[in-house]
């Protein structure tokens, strides 16, 4: 299991390397209050001195420590620099440099906190990386965080309480982080900074592992006993002292050998009964056990979440395509594939089917046989004409003399009227093809091409022709269908075969009404007796002719005696008088049985004598009949129209108009030029990817024996 850490730490280096936290790596995080002793443990789990000292603040940026341990022997093999000693350092801003004396080191890590942290008491939570190689460290990757503080000093600005806390959260919030939290023994545990600010992360304790420093500068009488023995405040993974030099030891330059020796001698004076389980050695080995184990539980999820990424930033790489290099192939790879996604969306083979809404060539059906359908047949045949209208036009259309038959003018001068209103629906469904072809290609820009997205001014040239090209056939497409109105207005077909059997059908019911109405009437005087008082004779026998109409009026007239003539009703004064008698002739008599589609008021002049009204009912009957054959004709040719001139000829003639209007020399570098931010998300979606990859091949390498 000891394999375990060295794989944390290649993980670590690689993804230093690309600057992210999108993966949380297992590691020991050192928290505590300012001048506790934080910086003095590290050192004595390294074995040397390597940190900046001194009162105040001094760790101002975040130091991520990996110590790696080497055999004695190993130091040339494990390194090509041919360096001379066994332990030596390598920091990640500073490449391959190798630092062997740790003066060197120190200065280094002044100097680069500095450089971001100014050298008046600023922080800065970028982090520095370490990695030191000894024989005498055991494998652990630490993070040195600055002191919690509270009061502002030098140029620390008036929050440096909230940032160093939110910097520390930062770190110890990652679920596979070991908070180390110190605390100095001359305090009370109780009021110790670290444990409350673990506590918020780790409620239950199960990743903190206490240390409690300056076990020798304890006020005279009093000890650590009880703290150390857990009964002040418990923590699961226990608490460890430690005895650490003091400033006047390390002005003195007392090694931390001699430290480490010192430390054993005042345990085992002091703690005698705890010393096994306390000092520098022993927390070293704790360190670097609950690492292990922490490490073996996270892995399997942190191989999954490396897994997942790397899929992730591979799609997302493949979004933003590959650089440029042959600008005319990818010129012309870029329109063909529009030009191909614009048609597929249309035919619905497109790659990306819409599930939200209509789209393409589903919507241009709908508008087809759904919208333009239903339109058409809410048009009524007979909208705005009135019956009073009717009968007005049949009299115009008969000029000064009276009429024996219905004219065929009037029908004619009617049913074009309303045929035209035909027009306006046919022109509206033009419209909203256009405006559907419009959204196709927003549809293919959104959807199925984002390499577009990548060249803004490509897709701004292509939306601009492919609209430039649907502009140019609108007025040709309206043309048609205004020239198929136009043809229906142009003859009026009475020998549709349609329309003829509808005249037939229509003439019988006329008849049969005819007769009905004909039963109806009260009888009126027998045919079969004579007008004198002669003898009947039988009408209708073959061989004897019958009386003509004349002879019968002549005949019936005597008849009528004086008693017709003072009636009124038996010679043509009679007939004038009754005429002018008749109900119907009153002005202001309803009209009954008119139809007004239009909702507006018809002056009504009188009530129509059963004539007129036979003829308005033919002539409705006529224009309704021959209404549905144009309307069905229109219904049928206005979608192959602008199939035909719309649609399939923006489709045949796409790609050659976005090839002849944008693959232009001239034209090539500015349209191929990417988004200000695109190459930039490129390159560090690359640089991830491969951390990503290199990271998943690292942990392959993990057999199932490392883990136990």
């Amino acid at each position: 299991m000891e394999a375990l850490i060295p794989v944390i730490n290649k993980l670590q280096d690689v993804f230093n390397t690309v600057g992210a936290d999108v993966i949380q790596l297992p590691q020991i995080a050192v928290v505590g209050n300012q001048s506790s002793g934080k910086s003095s443990v590290l050192e004595s789990l390294v074995g040397r001195d390597l940190l900046p000292r001194g009162t105040g603040v001094v760790t101002r940026r975040p130091l991520i420590l990996q110590l790696v341990h080497v055999e004695p022997g190993a130091a040339r093999k494990n390194d090509d620099g041919g360096r001379e000693g066994e332990h030596w350092g390598k920091f990640l801003h500073t490449k391959n440099q190798i630092y062997t004396d740790f003066e060197e080191i120190r200065q280094e890590i002044e100097n680069e906190t500095e450089r971001l942290s100014g050298n008046n008491k600023g922080i800065s939570d970028d982090p520095i990386h370490l990695k030191i190689f000894s024989p005498n460290v055991v494998n652990l990757t630490l993070v040195d965080l600055p002191g919690i503080t509270k009061v502002p000093v030098g140029d620390q600005p008036v929050d440096i309480e909230v940032q160093i806390k939110d910097l520390i959260l930062k770190h110890i919030a990652n679920p596979n982080c070991i908070i180390l939290a110190v605390t100095a023994a001359n305090t009370d545990m109780a009021t110790s900074e670290a444990l409350k600010v673990a506590r918020e992360v780790d409620p239950d304790g199960r990743r903190t592992l206490a240390v409690v420093t300056k076990l020798d500068l304890m006020d005279a009488g009093t000890d650590a006993m009880d703290v150390l023995m857990g009964r002040v405040i418990p923590v699961k993974l226990g608490l460890i002292g430690v005895v650490n030099r003091s400033q006047l030891d390390i002005n003195n330059k007392k090694s931390v050998a001699d430290a480490i020796r010192d430390e054993h001698a005042f345990l085992q004076k002091k703690y005698p009964s705890l010393a096994n389980r306390n000092g520098t050695k022993y927390l070293a080995r704790t360190l670097n056990r609950l690492l292990m184990h922490h490490i073996r539980d996270c892995l399997p999820n942190l191989k999954t979440r490396i897994n997942v990424l790397a899929a992730q930033y591979q799609s997302l790489l493949s979004s933003y395509g590959e650089p440029v290099e042959d600008q005319s192939a990818t010129l012309l790879q870029l329109i063909t594939k529009f030009a191909t996604e614009y048609c597929n969306t249309i035919e619905g083979t497109a790659k990306y089917i819409e599930t939200a809404e209509l789209c393409g060539g589903a919507r241009i059906c709908y508008i087809f046989h759904e919208t333009f359908g239903r339109t058409l047949e809410s048009v009524d045949s007979l909208g705005g004409l009135s019956t009073i209208d009717i009968l007005t036009a049949i009299r115009n259309a008969t000029g000064p003399r009276p009429s024996l038959f219905v004219p065929e003018v009037s029908f004619e001068l009617l049913v074009k009227k309303q045929v035209k209103r035909l027009e306006e629906p046919s022109l509206r469904c033009v419209e909203l093809v256009h405006e559907e072809m419009q959204r196709i290609i927003q549809h293919c820009s959104n959807y199925s091409t984002q390499e577009l997205q990548r060249f803004p001014k490509l897709h701004e040239a292509i939306v601009e022709v492919v609209t430039s090209l649907l502009r140019k056939r609108l007025p040709v497409t309206n043309e048609m269908v205004h020239n198929l109105v136009a043809i229906e207005l142009a003859y009026i077909n009475t020998k549709h075969p349609d329309f003829a059997d509808a005249c037939g059908v229509m003439n019988n019911n006329i008849e049969e009404e005819r007769r009905n109405r004909m039963r109806e009437l009260p009888s009126a005087v027998p045919r079969d007796k004579s007008v004198g008082k002669g003898p009947a004779r039988p009408t209708g026998v073959p061989g004897e002719p019958s009386a003509s109409g004349a002879d019968m009026d002549v005949a019936k007239a005597p008849a009528a005696g004086p008693q017709g003539e003072q009636d009124g009703t038996g010679n043509w004064r009679g007939m004038l008088k009754k005429g002018e008698d008749a109900p119907g002739s009153r002005p202001g008599s309803p009209l009954r049985g008119a139809v007004n589609l239009l909702d507006v008021p018809v002056p009504v002049a009188r009530k129509l004598s059963s004539r007129e009204q036979r003829d308005c009912e033919v002539i409705e009957r006529l224009i309704k009949s021959y209404f549905l054959i144009v309307r069905k004709n229109i219904q049928d040719s206005v979608p192959k129209a602008v199939m035909h001139f719309l649609v399939n000829h923006v489709k045949d003639s796409l790609q050659s108009e976005l090839v002849g209007q944008l693959y232009k020399s001239g034209l090539l570098n500015d349209l191929l030029t990417e988004s200000e931010d695109m190459a930039q998300r490129r390159k560090e979606a690359a640089d991830m990817l491969q951390a990503l990859q290199k990271a998943s091949q690292v942990i392959a390498e993990i057999r199932e024996t490392h883990l136990w």
